[in-house]
């Protein structure tokens, strides 16, 4: 197996909205490569990233794809990830070990949500990145509004590198602007170097003074040799160019079609000569003993670090740890260490990874991508080094679930056999979590959608051969009081020989929403001894667990012990707990309780023809709204929401905005839910009461 050197290797990650052409554009440049002998098609199921058995199903990707191919000497390492937002987590692991992005936009659609959010990652990474206009060949084209769309919504340093020749039917080929050269496909990828088609020399003349000026002000020698004689070389050029990619003041933009196999080319000669091999990214972040994040030395010269950020287990490839290397030489038979789990590991089998095919190699260099069969403890985050050289490379921060179901087993006692299938699949991703919710007594699934539950739940039947049911998830509704009030609660019982006697008098006082339970003792004169006040707030407490009117945790009151009585013989720890507890369900009653929902801050990212429609929902789901401001081409809406009126909102709102909103939600406070509803919950607990019995 080849070796390149690090300076001769580009980490790209391909980003864009849902069905941009990410995958199939990755297929054309393999193609282009000879890496295959045809361009795979989705609806086939035969391309070389979309090889798993879910993904060939939709027909969707679902996990980041890896491969590779040589261009112009230089391995270009190709992470091709999911455009739905469900798979955010396959974007941002991908992104965190590559050194360049390629942002895919539709032709026919511009720029999308998914191509504003997925630039944001780009962002927050500081990655150098290139702008794909893909499907050129499509009728609705449009190649400028492409581009004011870019320059409108992702920043006006995105300028063009090539330009379209004809757009829909007619396109059929690209000017390379930095050349001066047109490039006119002839079909299956071939193409013919011409003059710049007549009518075009304008246009191209005009961008590429603009980028002239623009590589000129990028570098102090060029902008003195420009000032001198108003003219860069093309070599000049490109550098000034290349070095404004780098920083990230400039972002070049280049047209192509994937599935005509038009563009791909020139392309991948943007991607070698714009985008920095992994030599780019001298130091790393590693978090300390005490938690911080430090900057450690990256590079061939440095100790082993490598980076575990995916994982795959399927019957034809086995447990699969994909490996970003960004130290040293990770080789066959090297004994490392998991930092991060503190624990020995082997490095048996190597490999570098073409879809699913595998080829062996004996090491893994630095700057280099591939994969380890069957270690034995890491898991995706997990850092290998020696054990000497310890170092832990920062874990990837994923986003939290918005989507939350309950699940029951479909077969009665397979509950156990579920959770150890979810477990196994949290070790591939880890954007989905699982509680066992003792409150809500469920069984709580959550994750980034419907799509993204839905697929979850699939591995779990394939590959564990257990199925669920979706249900929806109980509301941890609360209680709590609105006025002041006092009771007895008195616990008498004799039987013969001893008895149990507690007596105790007790305030209750509303706290502030928020303000929790506080226990005051004010017994004075020893009428209940010091002995048993434990036992009365433990009962007390017991109270609150189980609710008073409709079964739900109590919060957000004071209680105050200030009176009773005892026995010198039959008075004990657990007759005052007893007497606790009826005294405060007594004083409840007469308190004015309340029952509370949980409200959630909920901010919906959304393109303005839809926000009319969006308010509404929400109105209609009692939300109120906060309200709205612009974020980039999109508006975002505030509002505080009932978590009641929230089950499924992530799928009814794809399904309102055809997949162009997103929502995020976190949770807010707690209020009074409407008289109507707390009638319907206080029905609801007495029913199940009944069926109890």
């Amino acid at each position: 197996m080849k070796k390149f050197s690090i300076d001769m290797i580009r980490n790209t990650v391909f980003v864009g909205h849902q069905s941009s052409g990410k995958t199939i554009l990755g297929e054309a440049m393999l193609f282009d490569a000879g890496v295959t002998n045809r361009i795979g098609k989705i609806e086939d199921g035969n391309t070389v990233f979309d090889s798993a058995a879910d993904e060939i199903e939709r027909q969707i990707s679902i996990s980041a794809g890896l491969a590779w191919f040589e261009h112009d000497k230089v391995k270009i390492n190709l992470l091709d990830t999911p455009g739905y937002e469900d798979f955010v987590g396959e974007v941002i692991s991908s992104i965190t070990i590559a050194e360049g992005g390629v942002v895919v936009i539709s032709a026919d659609s511009g720029v999308e949500v998914g191509t504003e959010k997925t630039w944001k990652y780009l962002d927050a990474k500081g990655l150098p990145r290139i702008v794909c206009v893909n499907k050129m060949d499509k009728e609705h084209a449009d190649f400028d509004k492409c581009v004011a769309d870019a320059q409108n919504y992702l920043g006006a340093k995105v300028m063009p590198l090539t330009l379209p020749i004809g757009q829909g039917d007619s396109f059929k080929g690209v000017v390379d602007i930095l050349k001066n050269r047109a490039f006119v496909y002839s079909g299956g990828g071939k193409f013919a170097e011409e003059d710049v088609p007549a009518g075009m020399e304008g246009v191209v003349g005009e961008w590429r003074q603009k980028l002239m000026d623009f590589a000129a002000e990028s570098d102090d020698s060029l902008l003195e040799k420009f000032l001198e004689s108003g003219e860069l070389s093309d070599q000049e050029l490109a550098r000034g160019l290349s070095a404004g990619c780098q920083s990230g003041t400039f972002v070049p933009l280049v047209a192509v079609s994937a599935t005509e196999n038009i563009g791909i080319r020139q392309l991948m000669d943007v991607i070698v000569k714009m985008l920095p091999s992994p030599e780019w990214r001298t130091e790393i972040d590693t978090v300390s003993g005490s938690g911080e994040i430090e900057k450690k030395k990256a590079g061939p010269g440095e100790p082993t670090a490598a980076f575990v950020f995916k994982a795959l287990s399927e019957k034809h490839l086995g447990d699969l740890s994909f490996i970003r290397t960004f130290s040293g030489d990770m080789k066959v038979g090297d004994d490392l260490f998991n930092s991060s789990l503190e624990s020995a590991e082997r490095i048996g089998q190597l490999y570098f990874v073409q879809g699913k095919e595998r080829v062996d190699t004996d090491s893994i260099p630095a700057g280099d991508i591939g994969a380890a069969v069957k270690l034995k403890s890491a898991k995706v985050g997990n850092t290998l080094c020696p054990k000497s050289k310890q170092i832990v490379i920062a874990p990837i921060e994923f986003p939290q679930p918005s989507l939350h179901t309950a699940i029951e087993a479909k077969a009665k006692g397979e509950m156990d056999k579920v959770s150890a299938g979810l477990a196994r699949l949290s070790d591939e991703d880890l954007t989905f979590t699982v509680e066992n919710n003792a409150e809500l007594r469920q069984t709580i699934l959550s994750g980034q959608g419907e799509l993204h539950l839905e697929v979850i739940l699939g591995r779990l039947k394939r590959k564990f051969t257990v199925e669920v049911d979706m249900i929806a998830p109980k509301i941890p509704y609360r209680e709590t009081i609105s006025a002041k009030a006092e009771a007895q609660g008195k616990h008498k019982k004799q039987r013969g020989g001893r008895g149990q006697y507690g007596d105790v008098w007790l305030r209750l006082e509303p706290q502030s929403r928020g303000g929790g339970f506080e226990f005051n003792n004010a017994i004075v004169g020893g009428v209940i001894p010091g002995k048993f006040i434990p036992a009365v707030e433990k009962g007390i407490r017991d109270a609150m667990e189980t609710g008073v009117v409709a079964g739900y945790k109590f919060q957000d009151v004071k209680v105050t012990l200030y009176d009773g009585s005892f026995h010198t013989v039959d008075s004990s720890d657990a007759a005052f707990k007893m007497a606790g507890s009826k005294g405060f369900k007594a004083a409840v009653k007469n308190a004015k309780p309340v029952i509370l929902e949980p409200i959630y801050d909920v901010e919906v990212l959304v393109p303005e023809e839809f926000m009319g429609d969006i308010m509404g929902d929400l109105s209609g789901r009692r939300g109120k709204i906060q309200g709205t401001e612009q974020e980039g081409s999109q508006q975002k809406i505030k509002a505080q929401v009932p978590l009641a009126d929230l089950h499924r909102y992530a799928t009814s709102l794809r399904s309102m905005t055809h997949g162009k909103a997103a929502h995020t939600r976190e949770f807010s406070h707690y209020e009074v839910v409407p008289r109507d509803i707390a009638q319907r919950l206080i029905a609801e607990a007495e029913a199940e009461k009944e069926e109890e019995k």
